[in-house]
């Protein structure tokens, strides 16, 4: 066969793959309550990821690939000061004991963590312990370490008034203690000092000018009486981690800012950003060094989750994300590896406040999982790029 029909049919192939939907798998049905983040990992070491999410009232495992129900934590009162609600607003996992599992950290009005047993489904509940209970309004927990001193700390915000903390529209990070079972709180480095109005969403960490520190950015809605937000802005760290930090503001004016992350797209040298409106509409992306502000799709709504990876194995970084309200959208944003993107619609009646990209059923490829908040539910779109065979020099 000519080489021209050779690429005919490859470049047929990627583009009726990429318009296929992907193949969406249920972990837990849709019931009475948002679920607004979730999490994977093979906790038990038994070549099956598993699943922790919250929802009603409590924090739970699903053991896969049957997603049996295992309730590890019971959300009541007394723990922490502050009172709980049905579920986490937000959630991530951490090794915060260095014993080689990952332990959850919620954040429900209180950050905390519990620590992953070594028999971790024997209905025994995962012990407590409370992170921060002083910060409050934490719409997003992530880790990186952040000081460089070998060691995995979290980033979390705290968006409230002054008159509900006393660290007001501000973002900290976290050193976990020496002793963290014995601890009852961990150290607080605030670095955004009240310069992150305007209910401050989810982060992005990485170093993006090249000093060898990480950076933080983050995007604040600014809607539903939030003063002073639609921006995305980044933070860039100084010598001293634990001094405040310089904010540089990337855009303003932007309804419904929530997510911005890190990453080199178009193969220059210099990190980018790419972000989404998730109170509003859009994703677009910043190109470094400068940032300039360049538009992907104007029109998708309520882009509330946002992950980035590489999903069709070309080298280069991807993006993926998902409508928050239960007829929301799912795409994908495939990268050209000079920052031009192209969106495929991977489903369709689904929400999202969390999309995280996991390989769920060990294929070698990257699927998505979803924490469903206005469809009440968790579940993980399997990878559909892979579905046929490539054609070789052969064919």
């Amino acid at each position: 066969m000519h080489l021209i029909g050779i690429a005919g049919i490859f470049f047929g192939m990627v583009a009726s793959l990429a318009a296929v939907e992907w193949k969406k798998h249920t972990v837990v049905p849709a019931g009475k309550g948002s679920i607004n983040g979730v999490s994977a990992s093979d906790f038990d070491g038994d070549g099956e990821i598993d699943v922790i999410t919250s929802v009603d009232r409590q924090v739970i495992v699903l053991k896969g690939p049957d997603w049996k129900k295992f309730p590890v934590h019971d959300f009541v009162e007394g723990l922490a000061r502050n009172k709980p609600r049905p579920a986490c607003i937000h959630s991530c996992l951490m090794d915060v004991d260095g014993d080689g599992d990952m332990d959850f950290i919620g954040s429900n009005q209180t950050v905390f963590w519990l620590e992953c047993p070594k028999d971790l489904f024997s209905g025994k509940p995962w012990k407590y312990r409370t992170v921060d209970d002083e910060i409050l309004g934490t719409h997003c927990v992530i880790t990186g370490d952040v000081n460089q001193d070998g060691k995995v700390d979290l980033i979390a915000n705290s968006f409230r008034d002054p008159i509900s903390t006393k660290f007001p529209n501000s973002i900290v990070w976290l050193e976990v203690p020496a002793k963290p079972h014995e601890a009852k709180h961990w150290k607080r480095h605030v670095f955004a000092d009240r310069d992150s109005p305007g209910g401050s969403h989810y982060m992005g960490f990485g170093d993006v000018n090249g000093d060898g520190r990480p950076d933080i950015a983050a995007g604040a809605k600014g809607t539903q009486a939030f003063l002073r937000g639609q921006w995305f802005a980044w933070w860039e760290q100084g010598e001293d981690a634990t001094k405040p930090w310089t904010k540089h503001v990337l855009a303003t004016d932007e309804e419904g800012a929530s997510n911005i992350m890190p990453a080199d797209f178009d193969g220059d040298g210099a990190m980018d950003y790419f972000a989404s409106r998730g109170h509003g509409k859009g994703v677009l992306w910043f190109k470094g060094p400068k940032f300039k502000q360049i538009e992907i799709d104007p029109e998708i709504a309520f882009p509330h989750s946002l992950d980035l990876a590489d999903f069709n194995g070309d080298g280069h970084i991807d993006a993926v994300t998902c409508g928050k309200e239960k007829d929301g959208v799912a795409k994908w944003y495939e990268n050209d590896g000079k920052g031009s993107f192209t969106a495929h619609v991977i489903g369709k009646e689904q929400g999202s406040y969390d999309t995280r990209a996991v390989d769920m059923d060990g294929d070698g490829d990257l699927d998505v999982l979803i924490a469903g908040h206005g469809s009440r539910n968790v579940v993980w779109y399997e990878n559909a790029l892979k579905s046929s065979p490539m054609p070789t020099s052969r064919d």
